[in-house]
Protein backbone atom coordinates (compact mmCIF):
# COMPACT_ATOMS: atom_id res chain seq x y z
CA UNK A 1 0.00 0.00 0.00
CA UNK A 2 3.10 2.43 0.66
CA UNK A 3 3.61 3.10 -3.03
CA UNK A 4 -0.64 3.34 -3.35
CA UNK A 5 -0.49 6.16 -0.47
CA UNK A 6 1.78 8.39 -2.48
CA UNK A 7 -0.40 9.10 -4.77
CA UNK A 8 -3.48 9.43 -2.69
CA UNK A 9 -3.99 12.81 -2.20
CA UNK A 10 -4.87 14.51 1.17
CA UNK A 11 -8.42 15.28 -0.27
CA UNK A 12 -8.89 11.83 -0.90
CA UNK A 13 -7.48 10.40 2.11
CA UNK A 14 -9.51 12.82 4.12
CA UNK A 15 -12.90 11.62 2.33
CA UNK A 16 -12.29 7.96 2.69
CA UNK A 17 -11.08 8.92 6.66
CA UNK A 18 -14.80 10.41 7.06
CA UNK A 19 -16.29 7.42 5.28
CA UNK A 20 -14.77 4.58 7.27
CA UNK A 21 -15.70 6.49 10.68
CA UNK A 22 -19.53 6.77 9.19
CA UNK A 23 -19.19 3.23 9.11
CA UNK A 24 -17.68 2.51 11.80
CA UNK A 25 -19.71 4.87 14.00
CA UNK A 26 -23.00 2.73 12.43
CA UNK A 27 -22.33 -0.17 14.74
CA UNK A 28 -23.84 -3.02 12.59
CA UNK A 29 -20.49 -4.29 10.70
CA UNK A 30 -18.96 -7.60 11.97
CA UNK A 31 -16.33 -7.74 14.33
CA UNK A 32 -13.40 -8.64 11.03
CA UNK A 33 -15.19 -5.89 9.11
CA UNK A 34 -14.86 -3.43 11.65
CA UNK A 35 -10.95 -4.30 12.47
CA UNK A 36 -10.23 -3.52 8.86
CA UNK A 37 -11.99 -0.79 8.61
CA UNK A 38 -10.39 0.20 11.68
CA UNK A 39 -6.98 -0.56 10.05
CA UNK A 40 -7.68 1.19 6.81
CA UNK A 41 -8.85 4.61 8.37
CA UNK A 42 -5.42 4.54 10.69
CA UNK A 43 -3.62 4.14 7.31
CA UNK A 44 -5.69 6.98 5.78
CA UNK A 45 -5.14 8.86 8.99
CA UNK A 46 -1.06 8.43 9.00
CA UNK A 47 -1.06 9.89 5.05
CA UNK A 48 -3.28 12.92 6.31
CA UNK A 49 -0.84 13.72 8.79
CA UNK A 50 2.29 13.34 6.44
CA UNK A 51 0.49 15.67 3.63
CA UNK A 52 -0.30 18.39 6.82
CA UNK A 53 3.57 17.90 7.86
CA UNK A 54 4.80 18.11 3.99
CA UNK A 55 2.41 21.18 3.64
CA UNK A 56 3.85 22.76 6.83
CA UNK A 57 7.04 22.65 5.64
CA UNK A 58 7.02 24.16 2.80
CA UNK A 59 4.65 27.35 4.04
CA UNK A 60 6.82 30.16 3.49
CA UNK A 61 6.48 33.95 4.07
CA UNK A 62 7.85 37.32 2.07
CA UNK A 63 9.27 39.58 4.26
CA UNK A 64 11.47 42.93 3.57
CA UNK A 65 14.79 43.70 5.31
CA UNK A 66 16.11 47.20 6.21
CA UNK A 67 16.77 48.13 2.51
CA UNK A 68 13.49 47.12 1.59
CA UNK A 69 15.05 43.66 -0.60
CA UNK A 70 12.55 40.91 -0.55
CA UNK A 71 13.60 37.63 0.97
CA UNK A 72 11.56 34.32 0.87
CA UNK A 73 11.88 33.14 4.71
CA UNK A 74 10.53 29.29 5.65
CA UNK A 75 8.26 29.69 8.61
CA UNK A 76 9.10 27.02 11.70
CA UNK A 77 6.38 24.45 11.53
CA UNK A 78 7.38 23.28 15.11
CA UNK A 79 7.12 27.11 16.35
CA UNK A 80 4.06 27.67 14.43
CA UNK A 81 2.05 24.33 15.78
CA UNK A 82 3.29 26.08 19.51
CA UNK A 83 1.83 29.15 19.37
CA UNK A 84 5.33 30.66 19.13
CA UNK A 85 6.27 34.73 18.75
CA UNK A 86 3.52 36.01 16.00
CA UNK A 87 2.49 32.35 15.51
CA UNK A 88 5.40 31.18 13.59
CA UNK A 89 5.18 34.57 11.21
Amino acid sequence: MAAKAEKITFELAIARLEEVVRELEGGQLPLERALELFAEGIEHSRICNERLTMAEQRIAILTANEKGDISLKEIDAANMASGGKNGGF
